[in-house]
């Protein structure tokens, strides 16, 4: 009988208590099984200089150069998609279309970017799991699986920029011997160098991705030094914001190119390459920091290269008759034209960088496509399966894209206009998800995000898709013609409309009656203060 009273009372104890934050809760089978990085693949961080003390407090320990090195990695992976071969051609345009005049944007969309990749980061580090896993415990069904295909067809239109991008380096190297779709295929097999890369632990694999950008680094400041663009008027670019009709496509580009949707997911991943105690509230501030710190240091090497793209192509074609017509594919042999080269042509070390920006991106792509895989659909399979469906899904579609415009460069030019605008699309399906995470204290305890902060968001996460509506409604008013056309654009554009404001309104910081968690709140406040 004293038995029975126990159970029943440990059974009322248990449904009247709130649940813990999931940080502080032990992982279930299941996330154990799709964890982002199992337990023997993570990098122990240890203490350096005093013995790890189970009793301190919530301070975090001291700075430390040696775990600052140890934290690095992470931030350099996620700084490639700022870097891509999309943000490259983006910046040939902006350089050669509005000459120095939008280098002030470049670098405050590129502020604007650590914001967002910070709370990604911060999301993975607080609550253990990555954004894919917790949307889809935060959303039903229908719509985590709506968020789940968004994030795919962003994925893949990312993915056939890089792949296609990665092959004109190949054309550009071999002299046109190698036709695009031999570069495709070659890039292609990069999935199995990251399979086999894996094999040796993420710090291997991170060192060659520091290889890479380093490669893109040392090519595009050569090409930097080579023509020799002016300081004057590219420091006058930085401090003075200008803006003009004639640049504004540009300046739209400038901005919607800096937040990849597939980054913000990843990021929330990689960070958890890092074994620290959760539970303790000092070294999750810890790891915060040290994040916070390598991702500064890593976008603003990515905003050099940045800047270096955007310079040489203003010093060498604003102005000029070909300034509306460069891109990807032509872009070296214009150079070529302009500059010519010393010991090295400069055709070639702009086909060196390009070809690093390809291949790192499209790695990133892929690690970040098993992500979102198995944390959206919580698939029971093994990372090397994951990634070969996930390198599949973009290559098919990228080799049919390569046999199809391998002879139209004005084709090839199109096409990248349209996946800029797919990406552009799909931005609020990552942001909205993670702002209305990372506001929330049940799933992020401590570390939930302040009112000034969830303001500043807000804002940056509005502003963003202000800038890429804009994009979006002069590309369609462009391209749109005919009836039917326009009546399947209309009410895809009502559809997509209408699920924007259902995130916007499943969030914390705009209260509404769709919210669940706006009714379920009070009622668990009050419970637990009963």
């Amino acid at each position: 009988m004293e038995n029975d009273v126990k159970e029943n009372l440990e059974e009322e104890e248990d449904r009247l208590l709130p649940p813990p934050p999931p940080s502080q809760s032990l992982p279930s089978s299941d996330s154990e099984s799709e964890a982002a990085f199992e337990t023997n693949e993570k990098i122990l961080i240890v203490d350096f200089e005093s013995p790890d003390d189970p009793t301190t407090g919530d301070t975090p320990p001291p700075f430390s150069w040696r775990k600052l090195w140890l934290f690095t990695g992470p931030g350099f992976l996620m700084s490639i998609a700022f870097l891509d071969p999309g943000n490259l051609e983006g910046d040939l345009q902006a350089g050669a279309i509005a000459g120095y005049s939008l280098l002030w944007l470049l670098m405050w969309a590129t502020a604007m970017g650590l914001l967002i990749q910070m709370l990604s980061a911060r999301v993975g580090v607080a609550t253990g799991r990555h954004l894919a896993e917790l949307c889809r415990d935060e959303y039903p069904t229908w719509a985590r699986y709506v968020l789940w295909s968004m994030a795919e067809l962003a994925l893949i239109g990312a993915d056939i920029q890089e792949v296609i991008g990665s092959a004109i380096a190949i054309q550009i190297l071999s002299r046109g011997f190698l036709p695009l779709w031999a570069g495709v295929v070659i890039t292609a097999s990069d999935c199995f160098l990251f399979l086999f890369l894996e094999n040796y632990g993420v710090r291997k694999l991170e060192a060659v991705f520091a290889v890479l950008i380093a490669t893109m680094g040392l090519s595009f400041a050569w090409m930097f030094g080579e023509t020799k663009p002016s300081g004057k008027e590219l420091m006058i670019g930085i401090l003075l914001p200008r803006l003009s009709s004639k640049t504004i496509r540009q300046a739209v580009g400038v901005v919607g190119c800096v937040i990849m949707p597939h980054n913000v997911f990843l990021h929330s991943a990689l960070v958890q390459s890092r074994k620290i105690d959760p539970k303790r509230k000092s070294r999750v501030q810890e790891a915060l920091n040290y994040y916070l710190i390598e991702s500064s240091v890593a976008l603003f090497i990515s905003f050099m290269i940045n800047l270096f793209v955007t310079t040489v192509f203003a010093k060498g074609f604003y102005g000029t008759e070909k300034a509306n017509n460069i891109g990807l594919v032509n872009a070296g042999q214009y150079l070529q034209e302009k500059f010519g080269g010393g010991l090295l042509p400069i055709l070639y070390i702009w086909g060196i960088g390009l070809l690093a920006a390809g291949q790192s991106s499209t790695i990133t792509g892929t690690y970040a496509g098993q992500f979102i895989m198995g944390g959206f659909l919580n698939l029971r399979l093994k990372k090397w399966m994951r990634a070969v469906i996930t390198r599949s899904c973009a290559i098919v579609p990228t080799m049919i894209v390569a046999i199809v415009f391998n002879t139209s460069e004005a084709s090839l030019d199109v096409l990248n206009e349209w996946l800029n605008v797919l990406q552009s699309v799909q931005i609020p399906f990552a942001l909205l998800p993670l702002l209305t995470l990372v506001s929330k204290e049940e799933i992020m305890g401590d570390f939930k995000i302040g009112p000034i902060l969830q303001r500043i968001a807000w804002t940056v996460a509005a502003l963003v898709m202000i800038i890429n509506g804009y994009l979006l409604l002069d590309f369609f008013v462009s391209e749109v013609d005919g009836f039917l056309f326009g009546v399947t654009v209309c009410v895809w554009t009502t559809a997509y409309i209408a699920f924007i404001v259902y995130l916007i309104s499943h969030s914390n910081f705009f209260p509404s009656p769709w919210s669940s968690s706006s009714i379920e709140l009070p009622k668990r406040v009050s419970v637990s203060n009963s």
